[in-house]
């Protein structure tokens, strides 16, 4: 099925020769799919460098990792523009159409993307963007990767946590093991663990509020506000099954606290 005869059916007046289409994509500083799990996709994509949005509609979609594969997240009506000399860019009035919501965040779309083009004319793309799958809740964030692959940011943390996102929560509270946590702005470590009920998840929960009751993350968050844990990262060092005993699980901390030399130059204090 064709997503503009979708979309029709959802509301007539939205056509392929009244819509642009706006493939949204990484600008190498912010991910608009990031942008739009935080809520602020609307405002981020009023803002553009051109008049890329003439026409009466636009049909947004973001990229995903699949091979040309994107997320519909919206359909709006395009109500002129403004230029604004201070940020030296136009500010569009595009506001999202309620009839065209249902399918927002959940329909993925297969389309081959035209060279680097992200604002395309309707007509000429139509044919070739089809239906991939209509998944029954909103798209969160990516599935759990795998154990080697975890590489969370704090953002995402919260996220996963706040919407009980179901594949990683199954997989890492299924686990204990020991865990790192990388500051990317001062470059310090801080090497913990998980034990007992609850295993990694359980443990990872906690850091929601920034610091996660670690001593020194918690001086850290208190003299610099929540803001700072943006520069947090999850990544996870050895898993061990959740009956494993406690000093077992410790002695192995014990050792990536050594190895990695979080207590000399990192964040744990003992």
């Amino acid at each position: 099925m064709h997503v503009f005869d979708l979309i029709s059916l959802m509301d007539s007046r939205v056509t392929p020769k009244n819509a642009k289409v706006h493939l949204a994509v990484s600008d190498g500083k912010q991910h608009p799919f990031r942008v739009y799990l935080e809520g602020g996709f609307d405002e981020w994509q009023r803002w553009q460098s051109k008049r890329n949005f003439p026409r009466a509609y636009v049909v947004s979609m973001i990229q995903r990792p699949e091979q040309d594969r994107w997320l519909y997240v919206g359909t709006y009506t395009s109500g002129g523009c403004a230029w604004m000399k201070e940020h030296e860019l136009f500010r569009y009035k595009l506001e999202p159409l309620s009839s065209c919501a249902e399918f927002a965040g959940r329909m993925l779309v297969n389309f081959k993307r035209p060279g680097r083009a992200s604002y395309l004319l309707g007509n000429l793309f139509a044919e070739q963007m089809t239906l991939h799958e209509i998944r029954a809740d909103g798209m969160l964030l990516e599935e759990f990767p795998g154990f080697k692959k975890v590489d969370l940011g704090w953002q995402d943390l919260e996220i996963l946590v706040r919407q009980n996102m179901m594949s990683w929560r199954t997989a890492l509270s299924n686990v204990a093991g020991v865990y790192l946590l990388s500051d990317a702005e001062s470059g310090k470590l801080y090497v913990g663990s998980a034990t007992g009920e609850g295993g990694i998840w359980s443990r990872w929960c906690q850091y929601v509020d920034g610091h996660g009751n670690n001593v020194e993350l918690l001086k850290l968050v208190a003299e610099l506000g929540i803001g700072r844990a943006r520069s947090f990262r999850f990544s996870i060092l050895e898993i061990a099954d959740v009956h494993a005993s406690r000093d077992e699980i410790i002695d192995r901390e014990s050792h990536w606290k050594h190895v990695l030399l979080s207590r000399t130059h990192g964040y744990n204090a003992n």
